[in-house]
């Protein structure tokens, strides 16, 4: 076998390389460089690097049009099983002030106020938490809805990543992604090369 048909055989494996290069060429251009280049009448930089601005805008949209809105939040909060969380651990933190903390504070005072007195005011004090809590809790919702600008805050943090955090954060969730379209390259290069083989030994 010839010099010039060993070369027309290990075509589909240069081809494959070739391939797989551009297209791990094409995926690392995507971060870097991260500053711009300039070539004279060209500028180059990384794909996200460049867009940063605009990337962090439209996530921040999608998060709040979709993902995190005041509304889910507010739903979230007002949820019956999380104000009756809140009931408890303020009933506790009541409870706790009263047998411990109040004594100490006030020992004149508490010896007028043995256990069922305790227990009376801290019925007490209850059920006015158990009107004034979800008021409470609607009026900081309100005011949640009314300041909190989810989009705003979320482009704010996107933008102020560093590159290479950005980049690790990408990577980190399309990892898999980059390395299937460097591999698609290569597998479409070698199939190229082994057309390219059989025409010429079809047409040779």
């Amino acid at each position: 076998m010839s010099t010039s048909e060993i070369f027309i055989y290990l075509t589909p494996v240069m081809t494959g390389l070739i391939g797989w290069f551009t297209n791990w060429v094409a995926v690392k251009m995507l971060f870097k460089p991260e500053k711009p280049v300039n070539f004279g009448i060209y500028k180059l930089q990384g794909v996200f690097p460049k867009r940063q601005d605009k990337l962090a805008q439209s996530i921040g949209k999608m998060v709040a049009d979709e993902l995190l809105t005041t509304h889910d939040i507010r739903e979230r909060v007002l949820h019956k099983d999380n104000i009756d969380a809140l009931l408890i651990f303020v009933e506790s933190k009541v409870e706790h002030y009263l047998k411990h903390d109040f004594p100490i504070k006030y020992p004149i005072a508490s010896i007028f106020f043995g256990k069922r007195r305790r227990e009376q005011i801290k019925i007490d004090l209850m059920q006015e938490v158990h009107v004034m809590a979800p008021e409470v809790i609607h009026k900081v919702m309100e005011d949640l809805e009314e300041n909190m600008k989810v989009e705003e805050l979320v482009a704010k943090k996107v933008s102020a990543l560093s590159p290479d955090k950005l980049e690790d954060l990408i990577n980190g969730i399309l990892k898999k992604e980059f390395r299937f379209i460097e591999w698609s390259g290569a597998v479409l290069g070698f199939l190229v090369g082994v057309i390219q083989v059989i025409f010429i030994e079809v047409f040779k």
